[in-house]
């Protein structure tokens, strides 16, 4: 069942057995709070388990892209369209989340992004391919982000 994340009143739900749970809650309610403001889209989540598209578009990218495999277990995910653009989201019980930005028409920006909740470390199927850059957010504390461009057609 779909559950709308409340950027207002965060809350762990869907994602306590993450370590970082309360990070990784914050960091969901950040992007919710940004679908809200920039395109009034209220941004929800299904238990990865009941968003295995999602999921897979997602794992696809990763693994046709850059051979990159999360070892991480996803536990929501979501996919939605906003403006002409694909969107998706998986958030880790690592504190991990993966989004990826695709942009229905031709020569449009497709983009694959990954943020760190505060506290994770940099997990190692991505520790020695991409570097970090830190940016503060009140609801997430301090977020390490990086992304790659999606060359290929999905």
């Amino acid at each position: 069942m779909p559950y709308a994340v409340d950027f207002v009143n965060v809350s762990t739900a869907g994602l306590e057995s993450s370590p970082v749970a309360p990070a990784l809650a914050g960091l969901r309610a950040n992007e919710a709070r940004y679908f809200k403001n920039k395109y009034d889209h209220d941004f929800t989540v299904d238990p990865a388990d009941e968003a295995s598209e999602a999921l897979d578009w997602v794992t696809r990218i990763l693994k046709d892209e850059r051979d990159i495999v999360i070892h991480s277990r996803a536990l929501e995910a979501t996919a939605f369209e906003v403006e002409g653009i694909r969107m998706a989201y998986v958030f880790y019980e690592s504190g991990l989340s993966i989004n990826v930005m695709y942009t229905i028409a031709d020569a449009g920006k497709r983009a694959v992004g990954f943020k760190l909740s505060d506290g994770m470390e940099i997990p190692e199927e991505l520790a020695s391919t991409f570097k970090f850059a830190r940016q503060k957010s009140k609801l997430a504390g301090t977020i390490r982000g990086s992304f790659f461009v999606i060359k290929g057609e999905y």
